[in-house]
């Protein structure tokens, strides 16, 4: 049986969590609010209160196999101490969640050739990839949505949404889940990979049709002129994991 660490149980580590149990896996949680610890232990998840910024030295948080990251802290000293900390603990293989918000945009499709944006997210991952203490995989994952997270709520209140002409980039929670249950099982470590479901309707479509579902007022869209994209190719993902996205459908939502 395997050990997991999930660093960050929130909307998308505490799902992860479950299905991981589900497995078989033994998994230890993390958080950062005490008011979270009784109900991740009521889901039988070993809950530790960890923060990254307040990590100084080897805690049994990381007496496991494997560690999944999946919080939002873009800080990079933290991560810095962080990567000291995990070198001296029995972690193996680390899997760094990611966004495809490294990537500019240049109005083309983009995959994992594409130069970076300089940014501390980038600087993170690369953290990760030069250490040859662990092997990492990083998941640059697209837009996420799921439950809780609606796209049809995201613009309240008269907010006007920009580039109605351009594309969107999207994936399902139970994608991202899906993607990491493979890359443990498949064992494939020292990549990165970008997630995102293949489907790229235009903007306004995509809004329209996802405010509709909520019997919510049409959207407001920006009136703009100049066209800014980039479309998110998960070829790599697909191919190597022999993946099939769950939520290809971007309209059915």
């Amino acid at each position: 049986m395997k050990n997991i660490s999930i660093l960050g149980c929130g909307w998308l580590g505490k799902p992860l969590a479950v299905s991981l149990l589900e497995d078989g896996f033994s998994v230890k949680g993390s958080t950062t609010s005490e008011i979270r610890i009784d109900e991740l232990e009521a889901l039988e998840i070993e809950t530790y209160m960890v923060d990254i910024a307040e990590f100084e030295e080897f805690d049994s948080f990381l007496n496991s196999d494997i560690l999944i990251i999946a919080i939002t802290s873009k800080d990079i000293d933290d991560f810095e101490n962080l990567i000291q900390q995990i070198q001296a603990s029995s972690i193996q293989k680390v899997i760094f969640i990611s966004s495809t918000s490294v990537y500019p945009i240049i109005n083309a499709v983009v995959s994992e050739e594409t130069q970076t944006l300089k940014t501390p997210l980038s600087e993170i991952e690369n953290l990760f990839r030069e250490n040859t203490y662990f092997e990492t995989t990083v998941i640059r994952f697209a837009g996420l949505f799921g439950p809780g997270r609606h796209p049809g709520s995201w613009f309240k209140n008269g907010r006007k949404i920009p580039q109605p002409n351009g594309f969107v980039n999207m994936i399902h929670q139970e994608d991202c889940i899906e993607i990491i249950h493979e890359i443990i099982g498949q064992n494939f470590w020292n990549s990165t990979m970008n997630a995102c479901a293949n489907d790229h309707p235009t903007r306004k479509d995509f809004y329209i049709n996802a405010r509709k579902s909520l019997d919510f007022d049409a959207p407001i869209f920006e009136e703009t002129t100049e066209l800014k994209y980039k479309i998110i190719s998960s070829k790599k993902l697909q191919e190597v994991l022999d993946y099939e996205f769950i939520h290809d459908d971007l309209l059915s939502i």
